[in-house]
Order: structure tokens, then sequence, then C-alpha cells
């Protein structure tokens, strides 16, 4: 199980990427093997070390000629279904170009179909896009992150003539994710990166905790005086947070209260160790609940599936939490002509807490005919003088 996570604060592009990549581990000839399966004019990869800041990295070249080609979205769309590209990598680019199709047809108000590319559509941006899907493919991750991702200020010279930076496709690419302009005034990250990233990343974070297995330097073109300009492509093993269960919580304000106890009743029957209510007012005044659900990791989809289909919440949140437990022995007691569950607890090798089973209570009061209240009295005496120097209590769960 290998996880990844990207670099970008000095921004992103296609090439970077995929220097990135092959500075990772991946061989060139894996993406170079899919840019030449394209029907296209010949298109060929090179690499070369390269160093940014004193800092060794990977810069891989796309060497392609000039093309007058301006292939809309349906032309990208036909050669990528003629390349015989395997099924993943092909959809992967698919993806891509539709994100920048998307995107550019926002910005120039026009239908995705009608968007004619021109940087994005060139031979080197189809290179870039195939030979990335490609080398993330090759890589198998189970999951990819990436830190906010650097756009650059200023404006920089387009197809359409001088475009602010971040560019406006960039923008509309990366709607929803972490961005910052960064210290280098110049376009930082290109619509191909945008669009590979905005396809490819899953989450949006710091570096998560892994067992560090490689880091990978993908070079740019350009070499600012402010920063290296590198995407680090950082390969490891997950390390779990330590958790010893799950903590399950939502607001709900709108369910009859008279299904509750039967909501309760099915999540202990699901697995879970607890399961409580807790009375809120919510925006405009509304009263509500908030459901807590505590349960083992197992137990965690048939917990949600309880919480999705009994009560009429559309949403969930999902905590891992740790435990401190008392060490715990059964006991019993007898009192009344029958007996009664304790559960004693210890610390230090000390007896600090007794509780009384209050179903065995209840089901010996039923049994005698006497008030519940007296069987509990009588079970607590007992329990307290067979444990001398605990607080007797009264147990219902563990509160796990």
């Amino acid at each position: 199980m290998t996880i990844g996570w990207l670099d970008l604060s000095a921004g992103a592009s296609g090439d970077m990427l995929l220097g990135a990549l092959v500075d990772a581990g991946v061989p060139l000839e894996v993406p170079a093997r899919a840019v030449a399966a394209l029907p296209v004019e010949p298109v060929r990869l090179t690499a070369e070390p390269v160093t940014r800041h004193g800092l060794g990295a990977t810069r891989v070249h796309v060497h392609a000629p000039d093309s007058s080609h301006h292939r809309t979205w349906a032309d990208v769309r036909a050669l990528l279904a003629e390349a015989a590209l395997a099924p993943a990598v092909r959809d992967g680019a698919l993806d891509v170009f539709a994100r920048l199709a998307t995107a550019e047809g926002r910005v120039h108000r026009v239908a995705p179909d009608d968007v004619h590319f021109h940087e994005v559509g060139a031979l080197d941006a189809l290179a870039d896009v195939v030979g990335v899907v490609t080398g993330f493919e090759h890589l198998r991750l189970t999951s990819l992150s990436a830190s906010p991702v650097a756009l650059g200020s200023g404006s920089a010279r387009g197809a359409h003539g001088v475009v602010p930076v971040p560019g406006p496709a960039v923008l509309e690419l990366l709607r929803g994710v972490p961005v910052l302009a960064g210290p280098v005034p110049a376009e930082a990250c290109t619509p191909t990166g945008a669009a590979l990233l905005a396809a490819r990343v899953q989450e949006w974070t710091p570096l998560p905790p892994m067992r560090v297995r490689q880091v990978g330097s993908g070079a740019g073109g350009r070499d600012p005086a402010e920063l290296p300009n590198l995407v680090r492509l950082v390969l490891g093993d997950p390390v779990a947070e330590p958790s010893d269960g799950v903590l399950v919580e939502t607001n709900v304000d709108d369910l009859d209260p008279r299904l509750w106890p039967g909501v309760l009743g099915e999540l202990l029957a699901a697995g879970a160790a607890d399961a409580w209510l807790t009375p809120i007012l919510m925006k405009k005044g509304r009263p509500a609940h908030t459901l807590s659900v505590l349960c083992p990791p197992d137990a965690l989809p048939a917990v949600q599936e309880v919480v999705v289909g009994s009560t009429s919440t559309i949403g969930m949140r999902v905590h891992p939490v740790r435990k401190v437990a008392l060490d715990r022995v059964q006991d019993s007691v007898e009192v009344l002509g029958g007996r009664i569950g304790v559960k004693v607890s210890s610390a230090a090798g000390r007896v600090v807490n007794v509780s009384v089973e209050f179903e065995d209570v209840a089901a010996l009061a039923r049994a005698t005919g006497l008030p519940a209240k007296e069987v509990l009295r009588a079970a607590t005496a007992a329990a307290h003088a067979a444990h001398p120097g605990a607080s007797a209590t009264l147990g219902d769960r563990e509160g796990e």
C-alpha cells in the first residue's frame, strides 16, 4: 500500500509533474510508450538531471514537431479513443481534457465542444497529460494528497493576448482547492498542471503521516530567484493514526422522537459500544438532538448503515478516538434470594469502582415483586461490603 503527497509550493505544470514521477522511480519508457501510442506526429520524451537552488531534480523534455493543428475537445476525444492506451490511462486522460474543455469554455463563454485548444491542445500538452496519467497509474497509489497550490501573480501572454496570473482557466479548474499566489511574480501553475491536479489529487493537506520510501523532484524550465522551481512527489507507507474506536455524530431536527429508542437499540445490535442523544438548539431556534455513537472500527459500516437508514440525517461526522480503560473483572453478590452481577474496576492495582448491573436488579425485582429501588439499595450495599474502599455505582453500559 503506497500513498503519495505532492509539494506544490512552487506551482505545477505537466512537465514538472512528469519529472517528479520519473525522479521518484517511474521508468521513463513507461510514459514514453504511452505517448508514442498517440496517433499524432512523432513525440519523444527525454530526461536530464538538473539543479534548482542547489537541489537535484529531473527535468523531462517533450520533443515534438511544430504543429499547426488547433484541436477541439472533439478532436482530442477522438485521438485518445483511437490510441492503443490502457483503459485506465485513456479514461484518466479524457477526464483531464474534459476538465480543461469545461474550464476554457467557461472562461471564453462558449460550449466545451467549441473550445479550440491552443497551448493546452499542443503536442507537448498531450504528451504531458498522457505521460503523467500513465506515471500515476504505474505507481498504483492508494491515495494522492497535495499541499495548497502556488499559482503565481502578474500577467502572461497567451494565444488570446495578455492574460492575468493566476490564469482564468487555472482558477476555474481549481475551484474549491486551497491556493495561494506564492512568492514568484509569474505564472506558477499552468492550465495543464491545474487540470492534472484537479483530476488526480484526492485530498489537500500538509504532509500526511507516512514512512517515506521515495522522493522525486520534477523541475520546471525556469529557475526563479525566489525559490526552487520544483514539484516534489513524496511516496511512502501510510502510518495509521492511533485509534481505539470511532465516534460517529450527527445532528437531527426532524425525526419523530418516539423513534429514537428503537434507533439506539439498532445501533447497539449493529456493534456499537454505546449510543446516546444530547438535546441541542440548532439554527433558527429549532430544537434537535445530537446522536453520538461509539463503535470499534470494524463496526463502522454497519453503524453508518443504521444511522442513514433509521434516521433522517443526510450526513455524519466520523472521528477516531482513543480510550483509557480501567482493568475490570466480573463478580456477583447474593441478595434477597438472587444473584446480582457486579463489575469491579481497578487502577494501578487498587479497586476504585464497583458497578451493579441494573438489568439483574430489574429481573430480581420482577421475580420477587419488590420495588426495584429496594433491590438496588440492597445490591449496592452488598457490593460495597464485598469490595470495601471502592465507591459503588449503578452499572449500565461500559461507556466504551
